[in-house]
């Protein structure tokens, strides 16, 4: 038996193999073996979302596609492609993604598949970004969905379960400059009499906590696109949080060597050197961690917050740190954010799984009832309330259904929420 783990070792897989396909042709052989199959991503997902007891089909040893249209507006890439392996090329282009998540270490298809994000008022998830899409299923078909077709909404953030997710049409704009500033100790209060403004400061906005103390949070960290970006970012604001800009380069996490991380201190770099968290060649946030992570609706998100607030007292032990950032709507059928600009709110747990899924029920009960559990992350929420908070739920399951009749790539993450 083949034995794998997950990028945060908190997952052994119980696969019997994996495979590494080279070609479409390969990815053909392999599902017309038959049996249980899913599709592996970069590892980063944090439960059982991608495991199987059958055969694991991971696409990164597949040729590498990239192709920019003729407008220059869209580009055609491989599924299994990491974000950071993308950027350069399209900096070389002289184009760039509206967007990327906190690393840069996660394929492309994995993160659009969970829905995952980076953070920006006005900016969507990285799935909002997806144009078109090839998608080889269990039976070996090539089915291509470009945006307005019947069931392009559903077949983006697909949780894996319609197949293989072969290439992936991006929208791209021209390359642009962004500078990273940092800003610690901003008042809790503060912040959220005022949280509208500050999450709007910058393109991207997050702010670190480990909720060690319920009246300052450790980190705003600001991240503006040039030459848009304000002088000192607002400093009038910040003077109003009572925050004061970093003299030096900041880790989230308190007390970490912040080599890993991105540039900051206002100096302007490419666009993918600074819009995520850390950089490609080093091993992201704290390694040996677990990931939780719930996007309520923006109206709901000062009285999510304050909800954790409360909880400070239970989550500071098991806490590594709290991140909280933004995402704007969409209308993809499972996105965290369909229909609604959401706040995420994000917690990088200390690597013991027992202690937070014992305490995850009483997270969840305390947020307001409209919060989404990132599919990618590990969550206890019951999964009739899982569904209920997605009202396309039901039109998924048909597509899934009609994408994989044979219920192949149908795990036990899948069965557990009623799929």
């Amino acid at each position: 038996m083949t034995i794998e783990r997950n990028w945060a070792g908190n997952l052994t897989y119980r696969a019997s193999a994996v495979e590494h396909p080279r070609s479409t042709d390969e990815l053909r052989e392999v599902l017309a073996r038959g049996g249980a199959v899913r599709i592996l991503g970069s590892r980063h997902c944090f439960n059982d979302i991608a495991d199987t007891d059958g055969v694991l089909i991971a696409l990164d040893r597949m040729p590498v596609v990239f192709e920019v249209n003729g407008s220059r507006d869209a580009v055609r890439v491989s599924g299994g492609l990491r974000y950071g392996d993308l950027a350069p090329l399209l900096e070389a282009e002289g184009l760039a993604l509206a967007n990327l998540a906190s690393l840069p270490h996660i394929s492309i298809a994995g993160a659009v598949a969970t829905g995952t994000h980076g953070s920006g008022d006005a900016t969507g998830s990285l799935a909002s970004a997806v144009r078109a899409l090839t998608i080889i299923t269990p039976a070996g078909e090539a089915r291509t969905l470009a945006r307005g077709d019947d069931d392009f909404d559903g077949a983006v953030v697909s949780l894996g379960a319609l197949g293989a997710v072969v290439d992936v049409t991006l929208d791209v704009e021209p390359a642009y400059e962004v500078a990273q500033h940092v800003f610690e100790h901003p008042s809790w209060d503060a912040i959220l009499a005022d949280f509208d403004e500050v999450t709007s400061i910058g393109t991207s906005v997050s702010i670190f906590s480990r909720w060690e103390h319920t009246d300052l949070a450790d980190q705003i960290w600001v991240k503006q696109r040039q030459p848009e970006a304000r002088e000192n970012t607002r400093a009038d604001l910040f003077a109003r949080l009572g925050a004061e800009p970093a003299t030096a380069k900041r880790h989230p996490i308190i007390g970490v060597d912040p080599v890993a991380c991105t540039e900051q201190l206002g100096v302007p770099g490419p666009w993918f050197e600074r819009l995520a968290h850390f950089k490609l060649e080093f091993t992201p946030s704290a390694g040996a961690e677990i990931q939780s992570e719930y996007l309520v609706p923006r109206a709901d998100a000062v009285a999510a917050i304050q909800a954790v607030r409360t909880l400070a007292g239970q989550i500071a032990p098991l806490l590594l740190v709290n991140e909280i950032r933004t995402v704007a709507a969409d209308d993809l059928w499972l996105s965290s954010s369909q229909g609604t600009d959401a706040v995420g709110i994000h917690f990088t747990w200390k690597p013991d799984e027992a202690a937070v899924r014992e305490f995850l029920p009483t997270l969840e009960a305390a947020l307001p009832e409209t919060a989404r559990p990132h599919w990618g992350k590990v969550f206890t929420l019951d999964a009739a309330e899982v569904r209920s908070r997605y009202a396309r739920w039901d039109d998924f399951a048909a597509l899934a259904s009609r994408f994989d009749p044979e219920r192949r790539l149908v795990n036990p993450f899948l069965e557990r929420l009623g799929l």
